[in-house]
């Protein structure tokens, strides 16, 4: 039961960690449950989305645009990574089902929001001298959107592409055991210390793992482990889960579905709307991220009622007649600055990665070379320091900017849900939003601000206002 690392997380990062440290002779144990019940990674869309998520918050700060660095980065990869996989899992099945990636820009969400994030993406598409076509909206192929949502502008971006997250999960568990590593089928319920150092931990069904490193990398539960130790917990951005529901449509006999991904840039809170190809007649929908008080395990009624009424409407009309196949749910990680949890974490030898929020699988191939780099004592490309799991609050917006951008959202989502309110009457609401949110802001700190995502929920859940509170007043 003695191994050199025990990576605690069978999603996308943890695996491939794992997965990275066995090819390099590292003796290796994996924890976690293979079926991945709720977790982000199963339910993903798997877009290896760089400047296709990109929006005005994002590189509005030093932080966000680090974080667009590592997708971009993490894109150069998958290419060998894909390679890698095939060759080690023994499974030549080809994981990429999207080739490039159409943004769309409709008339269903807001001016400020949707045409604003639009027009960031191709901004620094042009900055970065990312090969990408405009295209005519009435040529783009599949889309037959309702006429009241019909897309204005549209672009190509040919190297953003997508992969099965299903079958990429299967290939890492299969390149694991086949590397020599050791898979655990259980979660770890305790975390072993000696001192300053970590020493391994223990399974549900009281299994002993001794190791002289311990990576954190299980999605939304990573903090978990931490609960003995209240004092190191308290000064790291607690967790947050942000939930989000997706759907596996079966087209009808003769409707193929697109051969790219198609999506609008991201709005209100959450992922654009995408819809990614997994076969040939198999259709993968998402879109919602809805921040909760804790992982959520099944989808709501009316969170899968908003998600189709915006795939018939602002995709294709068709879908009406497709079977809805699985409905998936997942949970990522949001930490309370927006920011991840990457580095060494107070003990000598605990590593956390995670509060990668919805970056994690495509990043993971990046966070595995980088994690197991470190870990060995190697020079690293990337210096990712800023993002230490101990840390003050990284800034991102500005606070009068948090406040407006918070209310500009929120307005976002009544657009999208169709809402018929007065022009007369938006100044008001944004009057009464904007002081609202100022209030919240200045009760939790003088100077710390919460993510606009965060603004909106910690009022609807006393919890995540506590919680940020609590971390506040720890580096106050």
């Amino acid at each position: 039961m003695d191994y050199e690392v025990i990576v605690v997380g069978s999603g996308a990062i943890g695996s491939s960690i794992a997965f990275e440290l066995a090819s390099r002779g590292i003796k290796v144990a994996r924890v976690g449950e293979i079926k991945r019940t709720h977790s982000a990674s199963k339910a993903a869309g798997a877009m290896n989305g760089c400047f296709g998520e990109i929006t005005s918050g994002l590189v509005g700060s030093e932080f966000g645009r680090l974080k667009l660095d590592m997708d971009i980065r993490a894109k150069s990869l998958w290419s060998n990574w894909a390679e890698r996989l095939s060759e080690a899992s023994d499974n030549s099945e080809q994981l990429f089902t999207a080739q490039g990636t159409h943004v769309i820009l409709n008339s269903a969400g807001m001016a400020d929001v949707d045409t604003v994030n639009y027009e960031a993406i191709e901004e620094y598409l042009n900055r970065y001298d990312e090969q990408y076509d405009t295209i005519s909206p009435s040529k783009m192929p599949w889309v037959k959107a309702n006429d009241l949502v019909r897309p204005m502008q549209a672009l190509y971006i040919p190297e953003e592409n997508a992969v099965d997250s299903h079958l990429l999960l299967e290939k890492l568990d299969a390149a694991l055991l086949n590397k020599g590593g050791v898979i655990y089928e259980d979660n770890a319920s305790q975390l072993f210390t000696e001192g300053d150092v970590v020493t391994g931990v223990q399974l549900n069904d009281g299994t002993l793992l001794s190791a002289k490193h311990v990576i954190l990398a299980a999605g939304v539960h990573s903090l978990d482990l931490l609960d003995e130790f209240p004092d190191v917990k308290r000064r790291i951005p607690p967790m947050f889960a942000g939930y989000g529901v997706s759907i596996m449509a079966r087209l009808k006999p003769g409707h193929q579905v697109p051969t790219s991904v198609i999506r609008t840039p991201n709005r209100a809170f959450a992922c654009g709307l995408h819809c990614v190809p997994r076969e040939k007649d198999l259709l993968y929908i998402g879109a919602t991220n809805i921040l909760a008080e804790s992982p959520k395990k099944n989808a709501l009624i009316s969170d899968v009622q908003f998600l189709l009424d915006c795939a018939l409407e602002q995709l294709n009309i068709d879908l009406n007649d497709a079977e809805i196949e699985t409905i998936q749910v997942g949970n990522r990680p949001i930490p309370a600055d927006g920011y991840p949890l990457i580095g060494q974490c107070h003990f000598n030898g605990l590593w956390l990665a995670t509060g990668t929020y919805r970056d994690g699988l495509h990043q993971s191939p990046l966070l595995a070379t980088y994690l197991a780099d470190k870990i060995q004592g190697l020079q690293t490309e990337l210096d990712l320091d800023v993002f230490t799991p101990i840390r003050k609050p990284l800034p991102g917006l500005s606070r009068e900017e948090t406040v407006t951008e918070t209310a500009k959202q929120m307005f976002a989502t009544g657009y999208e849900f169709r809402w018929d309110i007065k022009p007369y009457w938006l100044p008001l609401l944004d009057t009464g939003m904007t002081g609202f949110y100022t209030n919240l802001i200045d009760s939790l700190h003088p100077t710390y601000t919460p993510p606009p995502e965060l603004v909106a929920f910690s009022y609807l859940y006393k919890s995540m206002y506590d919680k940020l509170a609590e971390y506040y007043e720890a580096w106050s």
